[in-house]
């Protein structure tokens, strides 16, 4: 049944402006499209000022607007009939817009933003003493990663009343016992990240020293890699050591929302990876990104095992900017969840989806890291 409330005519809202970093958001209010969003550039090169005062043709060439201008200010006027914006460059150039122009010539009407992806600790974060049980918490864990990629799990050792290094093994019992399988590498069974490492196979990689390492994917080098990792803390660091990761699938989403050829190229060009060490060596040629992956989405990325791959000389270039295009977002602070796992706190995170990375440190810090993957 209707009620008045739904009965009442509904108030147009009239036009308003969303200024985001690369492009203008116009709501027009009344009439389609209800809005659209303008890249600053165009918006740049369409003023009018720059139009020959006899002929009215217009003088600027495009390729004359830099694409990363950004304006000092931008409003409605008092009529709010049109857009006024005012230009970050040396002339302070101030350009007009009707608004019904603007809607005329929309580009992108009715666009849905897609976000870059999330920073939030709080929607990935559990705490082990308020679970019922291990497998309680467990399953809490792995929803949130199938969710959201990752789970940062808060006091799993002192919930269950053990020491750090004696909750390694039953919390591998407890994964496996809810469908995930163990899986050894070439550095063993169980990795112990610290830098006085005695127990682990093939230690002449960055994980063994206290430098800050970059986000990255582990094993980008085997066809298929490991689909989890725990990393489980024994011992923090003194100082530093402060673990950073960021979610790929919204970044790729986000990418193929602002720049459809670099998309194109990350998701289809292979490139080389290529691990070599004292005692292994491993080469994968594929895409950054498959969309298509064993699990729905799979991310290789990694700076320290890109290797010199074949291309044109056309297509070397094109590539990097895409990829640069890329690192740009989930190298963003802004685009990363940060924390500092303590003893007796772990993470788990998707190695098809997350990329993660660490800060320098000084002290002894010790992590131990396990791979999984499905049953």
């Amino acid at each position: 049944m209707l009620t008045p409330l739904d009965l009442a005519p509904r108030l147009d809202p009239g036009p308003s402006l969303a200024p985001h970093e690369g492009w203008l958001r116009v709501h027009f209010g009344a009439g389609s499209p209800s809005h659209a969003d303008f890249h600053w550039f165009w918006l740049r090169h369409q003023c009018d000022v720059d139009r020959h005062p006899s002929t009215g043709e217009r003088t600027l060439d495009a390729s004359e607007v830099p694409l990363g201008i950004r304006p000092r200010s931008v409003h409605l006027d008092e009529q709010r009939r049109r857009v006024l914006v005012t230009w970050e460059e040396p002339s302070g150039r101030q350009s007009s817009y009707d608004l019904e122009w603007l809607r005329a010539h929309a580009y992108a009407p009715g666009r849905v933003e897609v976000p870059p992806p999330p920073a939030s600790l709080a929607r990935v974060t559990l705490d082990a003493g308020r679970s019922e049980s291990v497998s309680a918490l467990v399953d809490a864990c792995l929803a949130r990663v199938r969710d959201e990629g990752l789970c940062v799990v808060r006091g799993s050792s002192a919930a269950w009343g053990r020491s750090p290094e004696d909750d390694t093994e039953p919390l591998i019992e407890a994964f496996s016992a809810a469908g995930l399988s163990i899986i050894g590498t070439h550095f063993g069974r169980v990795e112990d990240l610290r830098t006085d490492n005695t127990t682990n196979e093939n230690t002449d990689q960055l994980g063994y020293t206290d430098a800050g390492i970059d986000l990255h994917t582990d094993q980008p080098f085997l066809d298929v890699p490991p689909r989890y990792q725990l990393l489980q803390c024994i011992r923090a660091a003194d100082a530093g050591g402060e673990s950073f990761l960021c979610d790929a699938l919204a970044a790729a989403r986000y990418v193929a929302s602002i720049d459809a050829p670099a998309f194109e190229r990350l998701t289809t060009f292979p490139v080389r990876f290529h691990r070599k060490q004292k005692s292994f060596e491993r080469i994968v040629d594929a895409p950054l990104l498959t969309m298509e992956g064993p699990s729905g989405f799979l991310v290789r990325y990694s700076y320290f095992t890109l290797a010199p791959f074949l291309a044109s000389f056309a297509e070397m270039e094109a590539w990097y900017a895409a990829y640069a295009r890329f690192a740009a977002i989930v190298r963003d602070p802004r685009h990363q969840v940060r924390f500092q796992l303590e003893p007796g706190d772990f993470v788990l995170y998707d190695n098809h989806r997350m990329l993660h990375g660490r800060t320098a440190f000084s002290g002894a810090r010790w992590l131990r890291g396990i791979y999984f993957d499905q049953k």
